[in-house]
């Protein structure tokens, strides 16, 4: 057997290395296209998903926004029809009452009880009858609302500075005040119609002098029987509470 030459030697192995090489290359460089694949597939599924995440979201908005709307067009619907219902309650109950006031019009027994009503008021108004009629009853109803106005404005401070507490005082207060005002305008317009009293200056004044001064005058009598009735109320708390320890 001949020894080949160097030359000849070396030449085959690079021939060998160059012929292995050449498929790694090849394998490396099919690699780096199937990641570049894989890499731009990923990137496509992700924006197909963005895509798909903000066409859901805009049809999300969108289905936000039509109940939104639903919800109140229904409001307003609901609101209308509950002011038209209650509008047409309101016009048949006026209806209902002016055909029942007809007909109470239109009744002779009804004529008769008014007339029974009536004729004891006309009875006393004719036996009082003279000419400081109407002075007295502007007198009355000056204390009457003195007094109440007093009691219902300071009194009730004086009250409440005592730790009292009555809404029942209050309301009866104000009634009376209510009551006493209604019949002081029209007792002034009664005696401006019936009388002259509300062309005499010494008439007026005087009945409004002598109606303020017993107007004070109940004022102080009611504000010490209120204070009593504070008093009397906080004795009972007392014993209610010591009841209640033992």
């Amino acid at each position: 057997m001949k020894t080949l030459p160097l030359s000849p030697w070396l030449l085959f192995v690079f021939t060998i290395a160059l012929t292995a090489a050449v498929p790694a290359v090849g394998f490396a460089q099919d690699g780096d296209s199937a990641a570049e694949n894989s890499a731009e597939d990923a990137a496509d599924s992700a924006e197909d998903a963005a895509e798909s995440a903000g066409d859901a979201a805009a049809e999300a908005g969108e289905a936000a926004a039509e109940a939104g709307s639903s919800a109140a067009e229904s409001v307003e619907e609901g609101a209308e029809n509950l002011g038209d219902q209650t509008k047409k309650l309101a016009s048949d109950a006026k209806d209902k009452a002016e055909d029942i006031a007809r007909q109470i019009d239109e009744s002779d027994e009804a004529g008769e009880i008014k007339a029974g009503i009536l004729k004891p008021i006309y009875a006393l108004a004719e036996a009082l009858e003279f000419s400081f009629f109407h002075w007295v009853a502007f007198t009355i109803m000056v204390t009457g609302v003195v007094s109440y106005a007093l009691q219902l404005v300071i009194g009730k401070l004086i009250v409440l500075a005592k730790l009292g507490f009555s809404l029942t005082e209050i309301f009866s207060d104000a009634l009376g005040l209510a009551i006493s005002l209604f019949g002081l305008v029209l007792t002034t317009q009664a005696a401006a119609q019936n009388s002259s009293f509300t062309q005499s200056n010494a008439a007026v004044i005087s009945a409004t002098l002598v109606g303020a001064i017993c107007g004070f005058v109940f004022y102080l009598w009611g504000q010490s029987q209120e204070l009593s009735a504070t008093r009397g109320r906080k004795v009972q708390n007392r014993v209610d509470k010591a009841e209640g320890r033992k």
